[in-house]
């Protein structure tokens, strides 16, 4: 195996064509809780495309006291404001981070008034609420991604780089876990996670997400069947079904996913892919606040690829912002999120009726 080879002509923005611009897109942060202020505005901050000027949060002083401290923050405003109208000379595309089951009203105001969308993931609680949110987006010709941030995850794309290679032969299995004791990183019971009709369950649909999703990424496929089994074990865990989650994933051409999540257990993160000639392995994989390492394994040899640890937020927003100043079609968009709220679903399903769920 040629090391050198692995290590040099990786660029993590091969996307990227324009570098800087005199015209930031201007993000609307609707939400305004520690993932807001902590991820994602020091994220947009630190690119060069994109700034924050409005921040949207149920509580105007708070957002106020956030846009306090802020150099580009020219507006607080209220939900209610924002479904009015406030404001939206003052923003390009809103960054919506509230709890799962309320994303489609901020996606419909958000279309109606022209403006580009970057969604968190899942998109919604129900397979109906995000098909209405593609509809809506169509509609008025409004720009929907979903937040998908291992897309632009250097370690993930350059483990994609390595499998489309060949350097692991034919895929055959992918093997993912996310897992987090959720209690102790939001200690509060009565968070919205835990609430079955905001969140639309649990671990797999918060986390298991991650290994879903990037699945599909690595392989560039969609599944066409699950099997799945989901238990909630403890008190807390009572209103979602899914404190622990382990499911498969069929994909065309004889390629299968092994994935678990739980919202209780201890914090860890990896995917991998084994494949007829080699195996390629990102440990850790999906927190932002932990260093990734990939991992080659071919003809014999492991060794340890290196490139460039990056903030996974940074990147997103860029990418993002890249798509709408350069009139790109951002590759996550709704009908991608679809598959994985349709996927989580039959996972759902086949748990309780203990069967094969095939795909459409």
């Amino acid at each position: 195996m040629n090391v050198d080879a692995l290590t040099g002509g990786f660029d993590r923005r091969d996307w990227q064509e324009q570098t800087e611009t005199n015209d930031p897109v201007r993000f609307a942060m609707i939400g305004v809780g520690w993932w807001t202020t902590e991820q994602a505005m020091p994220a947009v901050d630190a690119g060069d495309l994109c700034e924050t000027t409005v921040l949207v949060s149920s509580d105007r002083e708070k957002a106020a006291d956030v846009a306090a401290d802020s150099e580009t923050v020219e507006h607080a405003i209220t939900y209610e404001e924002f479904h009015d109208g406030a404001a939206s000379d003052a923003y390009d595309a809103v960054y919506i981070v509230t709890p799962n089951a309320l994303h489609l009203p901020y996606v419909e105001t958000a279309a109606e008034l022209g403006k580009a969308i970057l969604c968190e993931k899942p998109m919604e609680a129900t397979i109906e609420r995000a098909e209405r949110m593609v509809e809506v987006c169509d509609e008025h010709d409004a720009t929907l991604m979903i937040a998908y941030r291992m897309h632009t995850e250097p370690a993930v794309r350059r483990a994609k780089d390595l499998i489309d290679e060949g350097y692991i032969g034919e895929p055959l299995f992918v093997h993912g876990n996310m897992t987090e004791p959720i209690l102790e990183l939001v200690p509060d019971p009565d968070q919205w996670r835990l609430d079955g009709e905001l969140s639309g369950g649990c671990a797999v649909m918060d986390i298991g997400l991650y290994p879903l999703n990037t699945s599909r990424f690595l392989l560039d496929a969609d599944p066409v069947a699950v099997r799945g089994t989901v238990a909630s074990v403890q008190e807390e865990f009572a209103d979602v079904p899914d404190e622990h989650g382990a499911f498969q994933l069929d994909f065309p051409g004889h390629m299968y996913a092994m994935c678990t999540a739980s919202q209780n257990a201890h914090l860890d993160s990896h995917i991998s892919v084994l494949g007829t000639e080699g195996k390629v392995r990102v440990e850790p994989a999906f927190y932002p606040w932990d260093d990734r390492a990939l991992q080659l394994s071919h003809e014999g040899t492991t060794v340890d690829i290196d490139f460039e640890q990056i903030d996974q937020m940074e990147e997103e927003f860029e990418y993002f912002a890249h798509c709408l100043l350069t009139d790109t079609e951002p590759y996550a968009d709704g009908e991608h999120g679809l598959v994985d709220i349709n996927t989580i679903k039959a996972i759902y399903e086949a748990s309780e009726t203990e069967s094969t769920v095939t795909l459409d």
